[in-house]
């Protein structure tokens, strides 16, 4: 494990990428975007793209193999968030600001489930709510905590 934290990035449909850039260089942090296509990211030392192949889980798997406990995963992926927990991920967060723990993915997990059995059956249930403004102040707050977090040990 490496003790220097770094943030992983499933970055298809991040929301965040800007908020995520600016936190890291304030903190000094590399961070890798992870996509299945070409994506413009900032020229800086400090940020990396990974384009892997577009086949069904790849940049799941990417990631999921790379983190370690110094790593900050953000993605909005439930069945990602928990595959990096198990790989012993420092802190994974939704694009939200929400945390995903041991303790919480369980519920998590179940709530998408459930949900897609519903979809699957028939019923008209409405997606997330809209990305918000708080969304984008919360992941602010929760990303710089976990850095800091993570350098106190």
């Amino acid at each position: 494990m490496s003790d220097t934290p770094r943030i992983l990035v499933d970055a298809d449909a991040c929301p965040v990428k800007d908020e995520i850039y600016k936190v890291a260089w304030r903190h000094e942090v590399p961070v890798t975007i992870v996509s299945n296509a070409f994506l413009r990211i900032p020229d800086h030392t400090l940020i990396q793209r990974v384009v892997v192949s577009d086949g069904f889980d790849a940049a799941d798997d990417w990631i999921a193999e790379a983190c370690d406990g110094a790593s900050i995963v953000i993605t909005a992926d439930i069945l990602l968030a928990d595959r990096c927990l198990k790989a012993g991920a420092a802190t994974v967060l939704a694009p939200t600001g929400k945390a995903f723990t041991t303790s919480s993915i369980g519920g998590a997990i179940a709530t998408r489930a459930i949900m897609a059995d519903l979809r699957a059956g028939g019923d008209q249930i409405g997606g997330p709510a809209p990305f918000s403004k708080a969304d984008r102040s919360r992941f602010l707050q929760a990303l710089d905590l976990a850095l800091v977090h993570i350098r106190k040990g």
